[in-house]
């Protein structure tokens, strides 16, 4: 019996557009938006905006090392979403940060997100609370 699975070409592709889309979203996040071949823009809630300094940092590093995915956050396997926490003021903060992906003008979604020439990226870092 022969355990291998053949996929279509459909199916193929879709699994490299996948894959090039996480790719991506990666080099987005890791480089805090600094790698300009990736182009979008960073923001964060009121919730986050409101936290000291040095919460933002480690929110910031956490964003950048993030490398917990599992199917039940990232189903599409995209890289699209995270959760994690940090310790601020001794209390534990719980975040979420998410990538949408917008057409060149941030008005709709992408058409084609895995073109970087068509697509923006916007990374959300919110508490969880203001999900």
């Amino acid at each position: 019996m022969n355990d291998q699975t053949t996929l279509s070409a459909d199916e193929q592709a879709e699994i490299n557009r996948t894959a090039k889309i996480a790719e991506q979203n990666d080099r987005f996040r890791k480089t805090w938006g600094a790698d300009f071949t990736v182009p979008g823009q960073i923001v964060v809630t009121p919730g986050v905006a409101h936290l000291s300094a040095s919460a933002q940092v480690q929110i910031m590093r956490a964003v950048q090392t993030f490398d917990t995915f599992t199917e039940d956050d990232d189903p599409y396997g995209d890289h699209t979403f995270g959760a994690f926490e940090i310790t601020a003021a001794g209390e534990a903060v719980k975040l979420f940060w998410k990538i949408d992906l917008y057409d060149t003008a941030y008005t709709y979604g992408s058409e084609t997100p895995e073109d970087t020439v068509a697509t923006r990226r916007v990374l959300t870092i919110m508490q969880r609370h203001e999900y």
